[in-house]
């Protein structure tokens, strides 16, 4: 295993120092460090943060390989400086049982790009009808710890109960996609000021912070761990914030796009802004940025979502909801919190590694730690071109904008997987 030595690096926002990988650890940090058999790295201007982490992360294999493949969106994920994501379980077939998730797992570690882990169905089908295979998920090689139905509400109150009972056993976790379907049906867009002038049928704020309200009386009553996945209403940091007031074991993320875009990108009816949730108003942003940096939301997680050309390139009211999200997430999260850097790492790699319980992961540069680390360079700008992403999928709604920020290399057990801004393989 190839050495590295990398020179004047600022760990997580630090003063320029040493970095010494070796053996798959980081061996040594300090000034004026010598390691003759080393491939020396200058690192002059970057900052060095501990591997991402992406807790809502589609790779849609099986069954959906012409829109991404674990080995291409493992690959977008390194060149966006993740050292590990974690894949949803909407795929054909669904990750409902213990095959299906060893499956993805052991694609994952085939191409050995990031570490994939598996989030199991809640769900027989995502059908909400009854249980999934959880024991046998947790039991499994993918040793799965994280259950969401996502793209679908587990709507029935009786059904998430049983859920959040039977992963407290293992110290599991639920990811509920917060949306109450009837409140949501036939629904283009955010319910308000744009949706009527524009005439088409809105996505109400409520039908998210309604199942968020009920889910953490649900977990508090049981006293499990449940996550709410893509938060997007200033409603539902409120319903957060008296939760973990209470002490309820709630964790929250946010996507990259419901940080930056709003509701009225959809007067372009152009598909590539069509998400589940959808964009909300500059109010629910400003909330989010807010609860955000405050801890209220916990983390960024990309809710990664490629689809193929049919699927999106179509009138809006059939285009499929989703957006790319892996190769830009850390810039938006440095356009909208600035170089922050211990909030940027808290936020994008300890705190996602700590819910998914991945212990190798999330950990700030230090002798004797797994060197799973990503080298940005903060002063960089860079114009997003659809083209030139590792994804399989085109459907960035960031095509042609500048953002700020450059992956210039990133690391997994010590191993590059990114050099000089490019993928090694």
């Amino acid at each position: 295993m190839t050495a590295y030595l990398i020179r004047n690096v600022c760990v997580v926002g630090g003063a320029p120092t040493d970095l010494l990988i070796r053996d798959g650890v980081v061996a040594e940090i300090g000034a004026g460090l010598t390691a003759p058999d080393a491939t020396v790295l200058d690192a002059t201007g970057l900052v060095a943060l501990p591997g991402l982490v992406d807790l809502h992360t589609h790779l849609r294999e099986p069954g959906r390989e012409d829109a991404e493949t674990v080995e291409s969106g493992s690959r977008a994920a390194a060149l966006g400086g993740y050292t590990a994501v974690c894949a949803m379980a909407n795929t054909s077939p669904v990750a409902d049982t213990a095959g299906v998730v060893e499956q993805v797992w052991r694609l994952g570690r085939e191409a050995g790009l990031v570490d994939v882990q598996p989030i199991g169905a809640v769900t027989v089908g995502l059908a909400g009808e009854r249980l999934a295979e959880l024991g046998a998920m947790a039991d499994s090689a993918a040793q799965v710890r994280i259950f969401s139905d996502d793209g679908h509400c587990v709507a029935d109150p009786k059904l998430m109960r049983r859920a959040l009972e039977y992963v407290k056993a293992f110290d599991g976790v639920v990811a509920q996609h917060a949306e109450e379907p009837r409140l949501t049906e036939g629904a283009q867009m955010h319910e308000g000021e744009v949706s009527t002038r524009l005439g088409l049928t809105g996505w109400p704020a409520v039908a998210e912070e309604a199942i968020i309200a009920r889910d953490v009386l649900l977990a508090e009553h049981v006293g499990s761990r449940l996550h709410i996945c893509h938060v997007s209403t200033a409603g539902s940091v409120e319903v957060l914030r008296h939760a973990k007031a209470r002490g309820v074991k709630v964790t929250a993320e946010v996507t990259p796009h419901h940080l930056l875009l709003t509701d009225e990108k959809a007067t372009t009816y152009d598909p590539v802004y069509k998400v589940n949730p959808p964009l909300r108003t500059a109010a629910d942003v400003a909330a989010l940025r807010a609860a955000l940096a405050e801890g209220v939301i916990d983390i960024v997680a990309t809710d990664h979502a490629p689809h193929a050309v049919e699927d999106k390139e179509c009138e809006w009211a059939y285009a499929r909801p989703g957006m790319l999200g892996l190769e830009t997430a850390l810039s938006i999260a440095l356009d909208v919190l600035g170089p922050q850097w211990d909030l940027i790492a808290e936020r994008m790699s300890r705190a996602p590694a700590r819910i998914a319980g991945l212990d190798s992961h999330g950990l700030d540069p230090a002798p004797g730690v797994p060197a799973n680390l990503t080298l940005v360079d903060p002063a960089a700008r860079r114009v997003v071109e659809p083209a030139e992403l590792a994804s399989r999928s085109r459907n960035t709604p960031y095509a042609r904008m500048t953002l700020p920020g450059r992956i210039v290399a990133t690391f997994l057990r010590g191993e590059p997987t990114v050099l000089d801004g490019k993928a090694v393989r």
